[in-house]
C-alpha cells in the first residue's frame, strides 16, 4: 500500500448499542422538524451563528478533499434587493411559460409564484458557488472532482447545521442563477449552485400540506 501522511484517528467516539439507537432516533425526531418555509421574518441573526454552520458545512466530504466550494453569506438589504430583482425577472419567466406545464402543475400544491419577497424579509441570503478548479490552498488551480455531489453534501449539511441552531430555510434555485456570479462578486470559476434562505419564521409561516408527505422507509430504502 501506498504510504501517506496521516494521523490517528482520536475524535471517533462509539456509543453503546442502547444509546447509539437512542441517538439516531432522537436525531431522527429533531430533522423531522426541519420545514421549508416562504414566509420570514426580518428580525436579525446574529453573523456568528452563520459562521458556526457555515463552518460546519466545510467539514463535508468532497472529491479528493479539494472541498470545492464557496459560500456568500449576504445581510446587506442594498445587495438583497438586488438578488431578489434579478430572481423575480427569472421567475416571471419560469412562471409565464418558460417551465412547460408539467413542472408548474407539480409545483401547484406548494402555492409558489414569481413573487419573492422573503429574499428581502429574511435577513441572511446564502449564495452558494460550485467551483471548477481549485484544492485546499487558496492559489491551487488543480482540477476538482464530484463537483456536484460534494456541493451537494455541504448544502445539505449547512441546512441542517442552521435548523439544529434555530432558523428556518428556504432552498431556492432561480433559472438561470449566473447573476448571482455578478451580484456576488464571484469570477469565472464558479458557478451557482443554490440560494439559501435563513432566518426566523414570521408568526404567520404555514407549510404546506404536500410538503408534509414524505415516503416511508420503505420506499425509500432497500435492505439486502
Amino acid at each position: 500500500m501506498q504510504q501517506h501522511d496521516c494521523s490517528p484517528l482520536s475524535d471517533y467516539i462509539e456509543y453503546p448499542s442502547a444509546e447509539m439507537l437512542t441517538r439516531s432516533l432522537d436525531f431522527y425526531d429533531e430533522v423531522k422538524r426541519r420545514h421549508s418555509v416562504r414566509s420570514f421574518s426580518d428580525r436579525p441573526v446574529d453573523k456568528e451563528v452563520i459562521e458556526n454552520c457555515l463552518r460546519a458545512a466545510g467539514t463535508a466530504p468532497s472529491g479528493a478533499n479539494h472541498q470545492p466550494w464557496h459560500f456568500v453569506a449576504v445581510n446587506s438589504p442594498d445587495i438583497k434587493k438586488k438578488i431578489r430583482e434579478q430572481a423575480e425577472i427569472h421567475e416571471r419567466g419560469f412562471y409565464q411559460g418558460r417551465a412547460g406545464e408539467e413542472w408548474l402543475g407539480a409545483l401547484k400544491d406548494l402555492g409558489t409564484d414569481a413573487n419573492k419577497p422573503y429574499l428581502e424579509h429574511a435577513p441572511w441570503l446564502i449564495a452558494i458557488f460550485s467551483q471548477k478548479k481549485g484544492g485546499t490552498a487558496e492559489e491551487d488551480k488543480k482540477t476538482n472532482y464530484y463537483v456536484h455531489e460534494s456541493v451537494g453534501i455541504a448544502t445539505g449539511i449547512l441546512i441542517t447545521a442552521l435548523h439544529n441552531a434555530g432558523l428556518a430555510t428556504l432552498t431556492h434555485t432561480p433559472k438561470p442563477m449566473s447573476f448571482l456570479n455578478q451580484v456576488c462578486q464571484r469570477g469565472d470559476n464558479e458557478r451557482a449552485y443554490m440560494l439559501l434562505i435563513a432566518g426566523y419564521p414570521s408568526k404567520d409561516a404555514t407549510v404546506p400540506a404536500h410538503a408534509q408527505v414524505k415516503k416511508s422507509l420503505d420506499d425509500i430504502a432497500t435492505f439486502l
